[in-house]
């Protein structure tokens, strides 16, 4: 009779083996598993014994597996990394944990992060993770508590919660004295800030001078930058005119740092910035970062209005 669950090696055994398969080396597998290196050499044994075949060959200061071992492997470092992870899973949060969220680089540093003090200071019992990646990051997966996701109405996540919708203004540093981009002859004095993201168009300078009928007019030069967070800093710098994300810029202009550098009123295009929260149930701390996320959104362009909620699960993330 078959006893399958008695029959499999000690969990121990198959952890080593897979320790050292991965680094191909026993030293850094006793350094992971905090055992000396006769330890895991001695649960090597006893698994090779246990299934009555070689998994390493061994040679002068080198190891590989045999036919055995990488079949071995291929089923168990899968197998142990979901265990890790499920286990990780079921164990409660500990009190006190960091709330983590993530954002795109642009909206991080110049949306998120200047707010930041304010909530620290309003709620000093929360500890913050901040992640800011351009990449679509798995909420599940990487045990992220919400993020801040752009996308068009259409393709915002399900369950998503409508921020701020996204419109554009030109800015400049008042010492450039422009006020009116879409004149001809200004334009054709002034270097334009581009952000270099061939898959956002409608971020480009091209969509909104076409919008105001001055496609053909070259300007003295374009300088490209393939993170928007820098093309402010070079508007902050004087050193040209940027094509504001009136969200991303609206304190700056506040502050008087830059000035809108156009006569026509702030342009949408269809897409704007959402709250994405785990499906798992919400920790207190964590919904008091995302009531005070929508707070702060609701007063971010004042009364200019929010996108709406959308039922597709599609995003992407913005530089």
């Amino acid at each position: 009779m078959k006893r399958p669950l008695l029959d499999l090696p000690p969990l121990d055994l198959v952890r080593s083996f897979v320790a050292v398969a991965r680094g191909m080396s026993i030293t850094l597998a006793g350094r992971e598993l905090c055992v000396t290196q006769s330890a895991v050499s001695r649960q090597i044994r006893a698994l090779e014994q246990h299934l009555r075949c070689r998994l390493f060959v061994r040679g002068h200061r080198s190891l590989e597996l045999t036919g055995e071992g990488r079949r071995l492997f291929r089923t168990a470092d899968p197998w142990l990394a979901q265990l890790a992870e499920t286990i990780d899973e079921l164990r409660p949060t500990e009190a006190g944990a960091a709330v983590t969220i993530t954002a795109s680089v642009g909206a991080a540093s110049l949306w998120l992060l200047p707010r930041m003090g304010a909530f620290q200071a309003a709620h000093p019992g929360v500890a913050l993770r901040v992640l800011t990646s351009n990449r679509v990051l798995d909420l599940e997966r990487e045990r992220i508590d919400m993020a801040i996701r752009y996308a068009a109405d259409a393709d915002a996540p399900a369950g998503a919660l409508p921020l701020f919708i996204e419109q554009l203004i030109p800015v400049a540093h008042r010492s450039l004295g422009v006020t009116a981009i879409e004149d001809r002859d200004e334009l054709r004095r002034s270097v334009l800030l581009e952000l270099d993201e061939p898959l956002y168009p409608r971020l480009h300078w091209a969509d909104w001078l076409k919008a105001a009928d001055v496609a053909r007019v070259k300007p003295a030069a374009i300088v490209r930058f393939n993170q928007y967070d820098q093309i402010v800093q070079a508007a902050l710098a004087g050193q040209g005119v940027a094509l504001g994300r009136l969200a991303l810029v609206q304190p700056l202009l506040r502050a008087g740092q830059l000035t809108r550098a156009s006569r026509r009123p702030p342009r949408a295009i269809g897409h704007g910035y959402w709250l994405v929260a785990r499906s798992q149930p919400v920790s207190a701390p964590a919904a008091t970062l995302q009531r005070w996320i929508l707070e702060q959104a609701a007063t971010s362009l004042d009364a200019d209005p929010a996108p709406r909620r959308a039922t597709t699960p599609r995003a992407r993330p913005v530089r």
